[in-house]
């Protein structure tokens, strides 16, 4: 059985395991939480280093994208670069090829009609794939990297506005903790603070990382669709509380649960076996095509 663990910096309380079978092969895929400890982290990757056949980073980023350019976040180097024999992934290779699927997919559903809709990505550098499908396909976006990393109440509307922002402020915010930028371990675990709720009120669709999504989330989120990846049991009743539409994950469900791009990613990366800086993205296209993953979409109002 392929061992397949995610080492994230966020919230234990959030931690799963489950047994899966894809392409004929069992997986043991299993998410560990450090409740914010860099140095618990590190630690533990040390000890899994060459004992799993791949290893998923959560909770952070090893590079952000743009079209042409690739930032190296100075926290994700230092956890990964401390495993020595494992191959180590941050799900920026899904988020670049399944998501951008997804986006397609749903592009394509009557249901939805999200070319007439406005929608709020709340961090687009987190997911640039997604973000890129969104905007070529014309859709009315919003862009809350400022808003929701940096607390700057300033949205962006457009991809070329965000790549500007990204080349003249990435390469000193990627030398920050990232525990200024984003929600990690008790952090995680925080009520939503009811601040910028007028992007959310203003937006049909609500799409990104779930841990952004959840930071500044109202009480009343009545007909929004929240697109997004990782989410537990709790978190699907806290959304269906609020009056939400349809959840949506890019990810498909294992037992009750939504795994982060990272630990699909990694189990992609030891069915490929290949080094993960040699995988392109129709080799995660056609394996994707293969494995049949689907958007999961659920309606829970």
């Amino acid at each position: 059985m392929r061992k397949i663990v995610s080492v994230s910096l966020g919230s234990s309380k959030r931690d799963h395991s489950a047994e899966v079978e894809l392409l004929g092969e069992k997986f043991e895929i299993k998410r560990i939480g450090t409740d914010g400890d860099f140095k618990k982290a590190q630690k533990l990757l040390i000890e899994l280093d060459g004992k799993v056949d791949a290893i998923g980073l959560g909770g952070l980023d090893i590079y952000l994208y743009t079209r042409n350019e690739r930032y190296a976040l100075k926290d994700g180097l230092r956890l990964k670069e401390v495993v020595k024999n494992t191959p180590v992934v941050d799900g920026s290779g899904l988020k670049n090829t399944l998501e951008r699927e997804v986006v397609k997919y749903l592009l394509n559903e009557d249901k939805f009609k999200l070319k007439e809709k406005k929608i709020l990505m709340v961090s687009a550098m987190d997911r640039f794939g997604m973000a890129q499908a969104f905007w070529e396909a014309g859709c009315k976006m919003i862009f809350g990297d400022l808003i929701f990393a940096l607390q700057i109440d300033k949205p962006i509307f457009s991809l070329e506005e965000l790549e500007e922002y990204a080349k003249k402020l990435l390469p000193e915010i990627c030398k920050l903790p990232i525990s200024f930028l984003y929600p990690v371990g008790k952090e995680q675990e925080k009520e939503p603070e009811e601040k910028y709720v007028k992007y959310y009120n203003e937006s049909d669709l609500i799409a990104g990382d779930f841990h952004f999504i959840k930071k500044y989330l109202p009480k009343n989120l009545q007909g929004k669709i929240i697109l997004t990846n990782t989410v537990t049991k709790e978190d699907l009743e806290n959304l269906k509380a609020k009056n939400v539409s349809y959840l949506i994950t890019t990810t498909p469900e294992f037992q009750g649960r939504s795994f982060g791009t990272n630990v699909l990613e990694a189990a992609l990366l030891a069915i490929l076996q290949k080094k993960w800086e040699e995988i392109t993205p129709n080799d995660y296209l056609n394996l994707i095509n293969k494995l049949k993953f689907k958007a999961r979409i659920e309606k829970l109002n």
